[in-house]
């Protein structure tokens, strides 16, 4: 039989030297040039598990020791090895306590009076990929915890059935006003103003109705002061605990929207200001001139001649008014710019 080639260095924590050396002949049979520690007691093998130059792969652990046992022994040797496997050895069958320690975080749990060299060996190389597979997936996670966390933009997870939100991030916080305690007793309505509730409960339908697991678009929102914004969503449905959830990115875009209604009303005013020009101006000017025609026509001394100067002088004083009023709104529309 070929023997695993790979360096383990196996921590034994058992008490019955007969026990210790079967499970020794049973790594020496799978495993090429196992490192074995041996821990006779709590005390031994805590003193093996703190040093912080001794490295583990797995640690084999007998559940009756002279100086502790059972859960609490299970607890404090997962305490002090949170990174590596810890395998049960029990003489005991107990399937609810082995469920127990499993549940607490051992990797297996195995009979003695079972246990074979074979099935030692599998037990110690399942745990050790388990435990790594693990370690992968926490890592993992830990790293899309921190991109939502350490978002500079608001996010937030949201139940899509109930509406309340399930996670928020410490952008959505400092942003809105609400702690995250006041976030997590809320609804996505709580930040809507009151006429836009149904707006945003229709958006939701309409998500779960076409299963859409991109959304988008443009809202408004209040903060806990009052204060109403424009904000941007962008959403994208997961499962989250367990529960169908939008995760949601949102952009508060309330100053370039107010910039975009400057720039709308400047342009109004533009409009207002060359319709003038184009509509207005055009009226006393073009009577100016034809008053001027006629004088030419008649003679210097006649009482027409002097009541279209008067007219003519009356059509430009209107003509300056309009002039003045039109750079009047210009220097304005300036102004604002």
């Amino acid at each position: 039989m070929q023997k695993h080639k790979a360096t383990f260095t196996i921590l034994v924590v058992e008490d019955n030297a007969g026990d210790f050396a079967l499970i020794e002949d049973y790594l020496l049979e799978q495993i090429a040039s196992p490192n074995i520690r041996h821990a006779k007691n709590y005390q031994e093998a805590s003193a093996l598990l703190r040093d912080a130059e001794a490295y583990f792969d797995v640690t084999l652990l007998d559940l009756t020791l002279p100086d502790k046992s059972g859960t609490e022994l299970i607890t404090n040797i997962l305490t002090l090895s949170p990174d590596n496997p810890v395998v049960v050895l029990t003489g005991h069958a107990d399937s609810s306590f082995a469920i127990r320690s499993l549940a607490l975080g051992v990797s297996d749990y195995l009979l003695k009076d079972e246990m074979a060299p074979s099935s030692l060996y599998k037990s110690i190389i399942y745990s050790i990929e388990r435990k790594k597979t693990l370690r992968r997936l926490e890592d993992s996670e830990k790293k899309y915890s921190d991109l939502f966390q350490l978002s500079p933009q608001p996010m937030w997870v949201y139940d899509l059935e109930t509406l309340s939100f399930l996670r928020v991030n410490s952008a959505a916080v400092k942003h809105y006003g609400y702690s995250e305690e006041e976030f997590l007793s809320m609804t996505i309505r709580d930040i809507r103003p009151a006429q836009d509730v149904a707006l945003i409960e229709q958006s939701v339908a309409f998500i779960k109705q076409h299963d859409q697991h991109y959304s988008s678009g443009t809202f408004r929102h209040t903060k806990k002061n009052g204060e109403l914004i424009y904000v941007e969503i962008q959403g994208n449905i997961i499962q989250f605990d367990g529960k169908k959830a939008e995760l949601v990115l949102a952009s508060d875009i309330t100053e370039r929207f107010e910039h975009v209604n400057a720039i709308e009303k400047q342009n109004e005013k533009l409009r207002e200001i060359a319709w003038t020009q184009s509509h207005v101006v055009r009226a006393p000017l073009a009577r100016a001139m034809g008053i001027a025609t006629l004088i030419t026509e008649l003679k210097a001394e006649s009482t027409e001649c002097s009541n279209l100067l008067g007219y003519l002088l009356a059509s430009c004083a209107e003509l300056d008014i309009i002039i003045r009023d039109i750079a009047q709104k210009a220097s304005l529309v300036n102004a604002k710019a």
